[in-house]
């Protein structure tokens, strides 16, 4: 079973697959490597693709303390599986959870990516971060307590969640089975030190205006925690995009892969070929007509 190594010496399980420039994958919150079975099929033609499952999801390892799960611990593991695998930049993808750590990648370790993409980011990034806290206290001991099943009940069928349900209910179903594969504690813990944890968003906003690598922000229509992050984002960075997927929930690599797939194709061909560049400053406004 291949595992990478993290500095603290916690095992990380990767896949990998295809030859190329590499893609370095990061799954959600609520899923794991698994999720991006329809991007490795696609992007493994013409790529090097590695996904791993985060400390704390099976066959990972699973540190039994809450410190040792952090948002900066998840950009360190995720520089780790790079160096294991001697690679000394990639691409890098993420989602949800994963779209948070590969924003945190690319503010903590620019010279390791050629670009990132930032998607599904934005889930407890304002407001009031004491209610969050406390929230995901709540949604962590109720892991620990009632197992994954009994939170799946609500956890998977958010509000953000049904679009995947309506659009696909198989793949849904198959959604909901790995989520309640996972382990109760690595998903406690990660609750706690990672999501629970995490700096908001728009506390960041002067590293993100100092964000040279290329971005790809992306959000579905009806994720509605992240709209007004992502606007944000998109502003702060100057060297983004930004995707809004139509009739779209939280997980768009599997609600929409061909859509999904086809923009990310089309960032990644901007950034290997060096025609993408940062947003021209005169575009920055509120004016239409131009006139000072």
């Amino acid at each position: 079973m291949p595992n990478a190594v993290a500095d603290d010496g916690v095992k990380l399980y990767f896949e990998e697959a295809g030859e190329g420039t590499p893609i370095l994958f990061i799954h959600e919150f609520a899923d794991d490597l698994r999720t991006w079975e329809p991007q490795f099929n696609y992007f493994s033609r013409n790529y090097r693709c590695i996904a791993y499952n985060a400390r704390g999801y099976p066959p990972s390892e699973v540190p039994e303390s809450s410190d040792s799960y952090s948002q900066l611990r998840a950009a360190q593991d995720a520089r780790d599986v790079l160096k294991h695998l001697g690679i000394e930049k990639a691409h890098i993808i993420g989602l949800s959870m994963g779209g948070f750590a590969s924003l945190h990648f690319g503010l903590n370790f620019p010279g390791m990516a050629h670009s990132l993409v930032v998607a599904g980011c934005g889930y407890g990034a304002g407001g009031d971060r004491d209610q969050w806290r406390k929230e995901t206290a709540e949604i962590a001991q109720r892991f620990v307590d009632q197992g994954m099943e009994a939170v799946s009940q609500f956890y998977a069928y958010g509000p953000t969640r049904v679009q995947l349900e309506n659009k696909d209910p198989r793949g849904f179903a198959a959604f909901v089975s790995r989520f309640n594969e996972h382990s109760p504690l690595g998903c406690a813990n990660t609750f706690i030190g990672v999501q629970g944890e995490r700096p908001s968003l728009y506390e960041l906003q002067d590293e993100m205006r100092k964000l040279t690598v290329p971005t790809y922000i992306m959000t579905g229509d009806e994720d509605e925690p992240c709209l007004d992050p992502n606007l944000m984002m998109k502003r702060a960075i100057p060297t983004s995009w930004l995707a809004v997927l139509p009739n779209a929930g939280h997980a768009i690599n599997l609600e929409d892969p061909e859509l999904f797939n086809g923009l990310i194709q089309r960032f990644l061909t901007a950034v290997d070929t060096g025609t993408f560049k940062a947003r021209d400053p005169r575009s920055i406004g509120q004016s239409m007509s131009g006139l000072k």
